[in-house]
């Protein structure tokens, strides 16, 4: 029997760029995983494939997760003729949502640590891969049970303040993957710490520091401005709303 083909590298990319245009994201990691057993660290363009594909993943979960578990506390709350059984149900399916995001969650960080962490190169790489880290680490803060939650918190806090480390010592202001880590560890302060001061502490820093680069920052390409364009709106849109709910704060210390 003739020895197995070994797929290059070429077939590897085309079938997760097939597996992206069906949006079939799950074939899409499997795609990169096999190219990363198989030939190591990944390029810019595989690395994004898979942040592609991971980010559509838990989206769909953390979005169904929010449904069933408002409905589960709306229904706890105000009942609504439900038995105890339906509700019990609708946890069921809350804890099966949870149990799927958890293996998601784990299973880029599992990778981000076993194959791609080892072999990061300095500069945008590791911010890149430790961003990721962190936002993985803060799904999980999310939802986690009060036991969990706290450890999980402090793991993705850890990755993102390494990761920003790395962003301000080697890259620019603009750079799209120094603002969207801005971005992320900003919510994480608002979603995670609920501490909307630092939120805003920490985005307005990064917003102001890149306007005051854009002028002078012609190296970046078409692309990578727009990106760092559509970031920065984001990061404008999140400080409007976390600077109201700190005025609200002031204004009613009460609620």
């Amino acid at each position: 029997m003739s020895p197995a083909r070994i797929i290059s590298r070429e077939e590897y990319l085309l079938l997760a760029k097939v597996a992206e245009e069906a949006e079939r994201y799950e074939d899409l990691v499997m795609q990169i995983k096999g190219l990363t057993q198989t030939y190591g660290a990944l390029t810019i363009e595989e690395r994004n494939l898979l942040s592609v594909a991971y980010k559509n993943m838990t989206n769909a979960l953390r979005s169904s997760w929010r449904i069933v578990d408002s409905l589960e506390r709306l229904e706890s709350s105000h009942p609504t003729g439900r038995t105890q059984h339906q509700l019990a149900l609708t946890r069921q399916q809350r804890n099966k949502i949870e149990g799927e995001l958890t293996d998601v969650c784990k299973d880029v960080i599992r990778l981000l640590d076993d194959r791609l962490l080892p072999t990061v190169t300095a500069g945008e790489e590791t911010v890149f891969y430790y961003k990721m880290k962190g936002d993985y680490y803060r799904y999980l803060a999310e939802f986690a049970h009060q036991q969990e939650r706290g450890h999980f918190s402090d793991l993705s806090l850890a990755a993102y303040k390494f990761a920003y480390k790395q962003a301000l010592a080697s890259l620019e202001p603009t750079h799209p993957t120094r603002l969207g880590l801005a971005l992320n560890f900003a919510v994480y302060y608002h979603d995670v710490r609920k501490s909307p001061e630092r939120a805003c502490h920490l985005g307005k820093h990064a917003f102001d520091e890149a306007v005051a680069c854009l002028d002078h920052d012609d190296d970046s390409s078409l692309q990578a401005m727009r990106d760092s364009m559509m970031i920065l709106q984001l990061l404008r849109d999140d400080l409007v709303i976390w600077s109201g709910e700190m005025q609200r704060g002031i204004e009613c210390p009460n609620k």
